[in-house]
């Protein structure tokens, strides 16, 4: 089963001119899988459409949208709410989706009752806290019949969904996640920190020439999988100055022990990206500033 589901996604990336996975990567469930798309492409919609997808073909109704924090949380509840009519029109289903709140059980019940698609958003905070709310899901509760709300929602085998998996970083979080018993995962991120098996990538240029942004003039501009590169950059200014050299302010990701962020620094001529990213892999060879040029309003790398 393995070696064909290795086989299944081999291909799948030699059509779509991937990096070929060389083993399967499984922590969580049967597979873990990777979309990468640009931000402001539309991730909501393609795992939401992917989830209509998976029940068409396969008849898989239960999942969990896992999201990093409380403000994405309520913004993927607004657009399953926002494309609910669009979906009845292509599927003829709708989603019945609930915010996981560990003071409305019931709602577990009917996520695990019937076969209709059924999506419950929980944010990590909600089962990786230490608070008495947030123990609740692996506590035996009284008037939930003296069962633990986790292994109520383990049975359903469900599928995961992982928005913005690069800030749930963390041994806690992964063992975690664990405990939901999935059947296995996909990654939806612009930037895995951890890489699995990769079926899909949405770059700023594949953006672009597929007419999803008008511009390529996005905010920074990143192209992977091509031509082996695979790093964010985005120039913001070149500071000019009356007593010295001019120096440039550049976004660039920075590795953080939980999660990579993208933030502005302040470079000059000579300075090397790579130890302000905290050793990222991208920026390893040759991101060191050689020239910073007002005139042009250009920076240049040794590479």
């Amino acid at each position: 089963e393995d070696r064909t589901l290795l086989n299944n996604i081999k291909e799948i990336q030699a059509k779509s001119n991937l990096h070929e996975s060389n083993y399967l990567i499984n922590k969580l469930g049967s597979v873990d899988l990777d979309v990468e798309m640009e931000t402001g492409t539309g991730k909501t919609y393609v795992y939401t459409r992917t989830i209509f997808e998976l029940n068409k073909v396969y008849g898989w109704s239960k999942f969990i949208i896992v999201v990093p924090s409380i403000a994405i949380r309520e913004g993927v509840r607004k657009s399953l709410e926002q494309t609910q009519e669009h979906f009845m029109e292509l599927y003829g289903k709708k989603i019945r989706f609930f915010i996981y709140n560990s003071s409305k059980l019931d709602q577990i019940d009917s996520f695990s009752k019937d076969n209709s698609i059924h999506v419950m958003i929980i944010n990590i905070q909600a089962f990786n806290a230490r608070g008495a709310e947030n123990r609740r899901i692996y506590e035996q509760i009284d008037d939930f019949q003296s069962r633990r709300p986790i292994d109520v929602i383990a049975r359903n085998r469900p599928i995961l969904i992982l928005d913005e998996p690069q800030k749930m970083g963390g041994d806690a979080t992964q063992e975690s996640l664990l405990n939901f018993n999935p059947l296995f995962v996909i990654n939806y991120s612009a930037t895995h920190k951890e890489q699995h098996n990769l079926v899909y990538v949405l770059d700023a240029l594949d953006a672009y020439n597929q007419k999803l942004v008008k511009k390529i003039e996005v905010k920074g501009f990143q192209v992977k999988n091509l031509r082996g590169t695979n790093g964010y950059l985005y120039l913001q200014k070149i500071h000019v100055y009356t007593d010295r050299n001019p120096e440039a302010t550049i976004e660039l990701e920075i590795n953080y022990n939980k999660s990579i962020n993208r933030e502005t620094r302040k470079f000059k001529v000579g300075d090397n990206l790579y130890h302000t990213s905290k050793e990222m892999e991208q920026y390893k060879d040759g991101y060191v500033i050689s020239e910073i040029n007002p005139f042009t309003n250009t920076v240049t790398f040794i590479n």
